[in-house]
């Protein structure tokens, strides 16, 4: 289990997301929060290419600045319709026209993972396919005002307010939360149990 294979390492979470640090408590990983600060441009590049470069971006930014045995993770999220990445919102009309766009829609939530320790570097990445009921422009006004979209890629948070759009989730929940738990698992086993 993820807890033990990490039990007498320095774990190193290379995220400002709450998320992702919630879940960490979930799975009862002690890990120091170093929150980094890099460009995650919108580029012509396949999503899961973006997401898995963006979250190995995060890993290296902090890699020479600690020791060389701990284990950090770096993680990036990005919401796919219809040829668009649909990051985090950066005005009140980028949430509203996302939400209208994943109105009545299936979406990919990718999410990029990267895992370095020592010398090795783990990246891969999930996908989840996530159905959107109908949304009224008042659920849409009213979802806004929560301000639960502003940080979240694609405008909603599955664990929140967002919740109540959601039809279907075909794929890991955890993915779409931000943090896909059994692909981490399974980049932990093959660095420290083959």
């Amino acid at each position: 289990m993820i807890h033990n294979i990490l039990k007498d390492k320095k774990v190193l979470l290379a995220s400002a997301s709450p998320r992702r640090r919630l879940i960490f408590d979930l799975l009862g990983i002690k890990a120091l929060v170093i929150p980094t600060h890099i460009d995650e441009p919108t580029t012509l590049e396949l999503p899961y290419i973006q997401a898995i470069k963006h979250a190995k971006n995060k890993v290296m930014a902090i890699s020479g600045k600690i020791d060389e045995d701990a284990v950090i993770i770096g993680a990036d999220t990005v919401v796919y319709l219809n040829g668009m990445i649909l990051g985090k919102p950066r005005s009140r009309e980028d949430a509203t026209d996302y939400l209208r766009i994943l109105s009545g829609k299936t979406h990919s939530v990718y999410t990029g993972l990267c895992v370095k320790h020592c010398q090795v570097i783990q990246c891969d990445y999930a996908r989840s396919r996530v159905t959107f009921g109908e949304l009224s422009e008042q659920d849409i006004e009213e979802y806004i005002i929560t301000r639960e979209p502003f940080d979240k890629a694609g405008a909603y948070g599955v664990q929140g307010f967002g919740s109540q759009f959601i039809t279907r989730i075909n794929g890991c929940y955890f993915n779409v939360m931000g943090f896909p738990v059994n692909l981490f698992y399974q980049l932990l086993k093959g660095m420290f149990q083959e």
